[in-house]
């Protein structure tokens, strides 16, 4: 039996990949067996099933912090649009569109380090509105929030609290300087206390090695994370890192498929950068990914639900 076989038997019944062996792992297998065994194990863990949510960018610009992907942050000038919260008659609008759909899951996302407690209790009683009249899975994201702000989410429906790592512990102080890792840890794990499910990925092409790029998938198998969002660098003009070289298509499938070895049991998403991988789509469907963000994505153009959920079934996937 090869040693991929091995591996695959021995995380389909439910073992696990130390950081080390899938370092090792990345190094030997050609790309075509990350892919196949990421794919199977998908099937195995996931199924058939994707899971679609959607995003709304429901406070934009003027972010104090100086990650350096980022469109939003106030030490790039890259003409973003900038608004405060949305109102409840734009929010509802965007949930009744996207239950309309079909979508799975519906998320404010704001910028900025974190919330006000006035604009927290607006997003509560938005997500209450929301509740009330749409059937759809209630997400947030909304920077670093105290456990007590996350509860009064918690308590208005929210059951899923997005807060990225963005990248491996060791390399993100290379990439934003006014927040840590351990920041975002102690958000994730207090989402958790109070109930809510968490989703945490990051984004791959802003100078990181592959290496880190496993640490970062084996951090959030470590936090427990069921939901990977996997985005790719879509350098903005006027960011630090607007002049990042981009990924190889070998390098995205290898990535996509060790994230999977790493957390076999985890919904691999889909998320930022679609535009940029439109051609590896369907063959990343196969190897590992089992869910995405549809419609636009913050401040950049996604792609249109219903075009995706065709792919998604042609591709063999229920939603």
């Amino acid at each position: 039996m090869k040693n991929t076989e091995l591996l695959e038997k021995r995380i389909s019944e439910g073992g696990m990949v130390s950081y080390e062996e899938a370092v090792q792992i990345e190094k030997e297998w050609s790309t075509e067996e990350l892919c196949e065994v990421a794919g199977r194990l998908r099937k195995i863990y996931t199924g058939d099933y994707l899971d679609t949510c959607s995003i709304m960018n429901a406070r934009s610009g003027k972010c104090s912090e100086d990650c350096k992907w980022c469109s939003q942050s106030m030490f790039h000038d890259t003409g973003v649009e900038i608004y405060p919260l949305v109102g409840m008659t734009e929010a509802l609008e965007q949930a009744r569109h996207n239950a309309a759909k079909g979508v799975r899951r519906f998320s404010l996302v704001t910028s900025g380090r974190t919330m006000s407690d006035r604009d927290v209790d607006r997003s509560a009683a938005i997500y209450r509105a929301i509740g009330r009249e749409c059937d759809i899975y209630l997400c947030a994201s909304m920077g670093l929030l105290t456990k007590e702000q996350l509860q009064k989410l918690y308590d208005s429906g929210v059951r899923r609290y997005h807060c990225n790592l963005e990248s491996a512990p060791s390399y993100f102080p290379e990439l934003c300087t006014t927040h840590t890792t351990q920041e975002k840890i102690n958000t994730i794990r207090w989402a958790m206390e109070v109930g809510m499910e968490v989703c945490s990925g990051g984004i791959i092409g802003m100078g990181e090695t592959m290496q880190q790029r496993i640490e970062l998938a084996v951090a959030l198998r470590e936090l427990g994370v069921k939901s990977i969002p996997v985005n790719v660098l879509n350098p903005v003009k006027g960011t630090a890192l607007e002049n990042a070289a981009p990924l190889s298509d070998v390098e995205i499938l290898r990535s996509v498929a060790m994230f999977r070895i790493v957390n076999p049991d985890a919904h691999i998403r889909f998320a930022g950068g679609r535009n940029l991988i439109k051609h590896l789509e369907k063959t990343l469907l196969h190897s590992g990914i089992s869910a995405s963000i549809v419609g636009d994505m913050l401040t950049t153009s996604g792609s249109d639900i219903d075009t995706d959920k065709q792919m998604f079934k042609n591709e063999g996937f229920t939603l």
